[in-house]
Order: structure tokens, then C-alpha cells, then sequence
């Protein structure tokens, strides 16, 4: 991590983003006071594997059949 002052980063914007982009982290000083942070953005979104778990989740036959009368009743506060 490199220290510069706020001078240096107006006049040499276009290099230290450069810098910033190939990697380093740069603080921004102004009257030797630190004032800002440079880092590089993360370049990549995660990819999505998709069937990961294929195989290790089952999900029953039955699974979007009809609820019995007694937990609907009991949902609604029906049964007493």
C-alpha cells in the first residue's frame, strides 16, 4: 500500500488508475492526513454451477399435493 498526496493523484490520475487496476491499493493524503482509499474493483462475477446437487435432494411425489383438511383448518385457526 502506497501513500501519495492529493497533488500527485490529480496530476497522475491516469497512471495511478492504471496502478489501482493491475492490483495495488493507493491512500490519497491531503495535508498528510489520509482522505481516501484506492482499491481495484473485483473484475469477476462468480459463475453459477448449476446442477450441484443433483442427486442429493429428493423431493417426493406427493410434494405439491393437497394439504389435509385438518392443517388448513388449523392454518386458519378453524379448529378448536
Amino acid at each position: 500500500m502506497r501513500l501519495i498526496n492529493m497533488h500527485e493523484a490529480k496530476t497522475n490520475l491516469s497512471r495511478i488508475a492504471e496502478e489501482v487496476a493491475a492490483g495495488e491499493e493507493i491512500i490519497v493524503a491531503k495535508a498528510g492526513k489520509p482522505k481516501m482509499k484506492l482499491v481495484p474493483i473485483d473484475s469477476g462475477k462468480k459463475k453459477i454451477k448449476l446442477g450441484m446437487l443433483k442427486g442429493k435432494i429428493n423431493i417426493s411425489q406427493d410434494f405439491d399435493a393437497p394439504l389435509p383438511q385438518k392443517i388448513i383448518d388449523d392454518f386458519y385457526g378453524r379448529s378448536l
